[in-house]
């Protein structure tokens, strides 16, 4: 057995003296060996094995030194997405955690010469969310995954498919509505045609009558007289009558037309509610009072946050607005904010969910609001009574 064996009691003796942490400046990434002293660094510096190495750094050093970025960079990356994926964290715990393997690339061996500047590559390059606070540096791992981008690609393509699916209902409601209102136009016109023929024959009619007739001088003109008052008063009490039945049928035609529009409007509201009525309805951008009695004792009851980021539909990521704590939350923990008269709101559930509206009101007695949609394909649409549980306010 050599010297210096594996078995040996002075190779032991150095594997339980080297077990834990060492001193970074005594270590040589090259050689990727780790001394205890200055002494013992001085030695291995000296030794020939270490001075290969060293002219092998020399011969092409940029490339080893990128290469070694590359290794620190993925295996950085490789613990936030495996411990860290979904959560924000300090820079420095992420730090701690990698540098308990006692084989990892030193930061000494990379282009980067602090933590600091390598936080801010991360941010750069777009691998990290990285946010300076008066507690330091806090990164959030952005999953650039293939499945997860596969997941969000189909998220897209639904939503984008549940639109169109809206928008071609929306058309042909329209165009029944459209259809509808032309008939109506066109019933007006014809039964006003009706109305005004009769009584341009009645008027033929009595000129025919008051014309010509065959009598005495005397009893013609008495005659005439009956019979000009006669047609006259009749010709009076016709026209009235006719314009009293005009006003009538117009009357019926226009309560008829929005009889017909309103049944129109409620059966879309019926269908539209039927589709767009889940029973989550979390969304990001918004802000919700968290109502969890367990984080009382920490100090996060009625507290309100932003909705940063949406998990399979039912947990969310709320950043307190107080303190910038991230929290992961039910959605059953939380509940829905209403601003001020005047604010924006989201509606997040219901009919016209996923819109932004404008509170115009709020009615206490009934637990509802009255608002004014924004934007969109419904813009203007007011809506008199919405629940609160169906709107929030944006942030």
């Amino acid at each position: 057995m050599g010297k210096n064996d594996f078995l040996t009691p002075k190779a032991i003796a150095n594997r339980i003296k080297a077990k834990g942490l060492q001193k970074l400046r005594w270590y040589c990434q090259m050689c990727q060996k780790q001394c205890r002293d200055e002494n013992g660094f001085k030695c291995h510096c000296m030794s020939e094995s270490h001075q290969r190495q060293m002219q092998i750094f020399g011969q092409n050093s940029d490339r080893i030194v990128d290469g070694y970025s590359e290794e620190f960079e993925e295996s950085f990356l490789e613990l936030m997405r495996r411990s860290h994926r979904f959560s924000r964290v300090a820079a420095t715990v992420v730090y701690n955690e990698y540098i308990h393997d006692r084989h990892h690339v030193h930061m000494n061996s990379t282009k980067w010469a602090t933590l600091t500047e390598f936080v801010k590559y991360l941010g750069r390059t777009g691998k990290c969310k990285v946010e300076e606070t008066p507690k330091g540096w806090f990164i959030t791992y952005i999953d650039r995954d293939s499945e997860t981008l596969f997941k969000e690609k189909m998220k897209n393509k639904r939503i984008k498919l549940d639109m169109a699916e809206e928008e071609k209902q929306e058309r042909e409601i329209r165009k029944q509505i459209e259809l509808a209102a032309s008939e109506q136009l066109e019933a007006t016109k014809t039964e006003s045609n009706l109305a005004d023929d009769p009584a341009r024959d009645l008027n033929l009619e009595a000129g025919v009558k008051v014309g010509f007739s065959l009598a005495s001088s005397s009893t013609l003109s008495n005659k005439d007289n009956n019979t000009s008052t006669t047609t006259t008063s009749k010709l009076v009490f016709e026209e009235a009558d006719n314009n009293n039945k005009r006003k009538i049928s117009k009357e019926n035609n226009k309560t008829v037309g929005n009889s017909a529009l309103e049944e129109l409007m409620r059966e879309e509201e019926k269908v539209k509610e039927k589709i767009n009525r889940k029973d989550y309805w979390l969304c990001e951008g918004i802000i919700v009072k968290v109502m969890s009695k367990a984080l009382a004792e920490k100090g996060y009851y009625k507290q309100k946050g932003v909705v940063r980021k949406v998990i399979d539909k039912y947990v969310g990521e709320i950043e307190m607005l107080d303190n910038k704590h991230v929290l992961r939350v039910d959605q059953d923990e939380l509940e829905t904010v209403i601003p001020q008269i005047g604010g924006l709101v989201r509606i997040v559930n219901g009919a016209y969910r996923s819109s932004n509206a404008r509170l115009l009101g709020v009615d206490t007695d009934h637990f509802c609001a009255k608002v004014k949609i924004e934007k969109g394909i419904y813009d203007g649409r007011v809506l008199k009574a919405i629940d609160y549980e169906d709107i929030c306010k944006l942030a």
